[in-house]
């Protein structure tokens, strides 16, 4: 197959256009065009072809992987999931994130830490955090370490009844809901009762 012409992609920086015969038009980075010493005129035959293929899918799913990181921090499942809904193979997107992982792009451990410590700023509780890490493919070896990011139950339920009561004394409907809303947030049932404890009040059953 004869390369027509070579060009650098308009609208993606180190993309390289490689226009075959045959009308097809193979997108590259510029490491493929030296790997393989690509220049117009060049024939490829099939074998060639095939691993020029190959390498550029790899190198596009790296380049589409890096995009992604740096936009905002993820986990190394998330990463994978979204690169295969973009169109890479499994072993594609693994490799990509094996690379990443090499150069220190994405660390699961130090995205468990900054996640949680988005939950406790979010003044949520500890089954909320773990709900969170589940939710972005988190490995559950890291979850431990991770939670111990999170500010201490009681003051967070503390400030929270603080903020809403303002010195009242609450009616036991008003009770009710702000230890159904803490319990959404993810505290703990005993941790919540303990907190109204403190405030005088009792809670009798979950």
């Amino acid at each position: 197959m004869r390369i027509e012409r070579i060009e650098a992609s308009r609208h993606r920086r180190g993309r390289v256009l490689v226009f075959l015969e045959d009308g097809a038009c193979l997108k590259i980075t510029e490491q493929e065009l030296l790997d393989f010493g690509l220049r117009t005129g060049d024939m490829l035959d099939g074998g060639t072809l095939e691993r020029l293929k190959s390498a550029a899918g790899i190198s596009n799913v790296k380049v589409t992987a890096a995009d992604l990181v740096g936009k905002r921090a993820m986990s190394r499942h998330e990463l994978e999931k979204k690169l295969t809904e973009k169109g890479a193979s499994q072993a594609e997107a693994r490799y990509a994130a094996e690379w990443l992982e090499a150069i220190g792009a994405i660390d699961d451990r130090d995205y468990a830490a900054l996640l949680v410590r988005h939950c406790g700023q979010m003044g949520w509780g500890p089954a909320r955090a773990r709900e969170k890490l589940r939710e972005k493919g988190v490995p559950r070896e890291l979850w431990d370490e991770a939670l111990e990011e999170l500010p201490e139950a009681a003051g967070e339920i503390d400030v929270f009844l603080a903020g809403k009561l303002r010195g009242r004394t609450p009616d036991q409907r008003e009770k009710k809901r702000l230890t159904d809303a803490l319990l959404r947030r993810g505290f703990a049932w005993g941790d919540v009762k303990a907190a109204w404890h403190r405030q005088g009040q009792e809670l009798s059953e979950a």
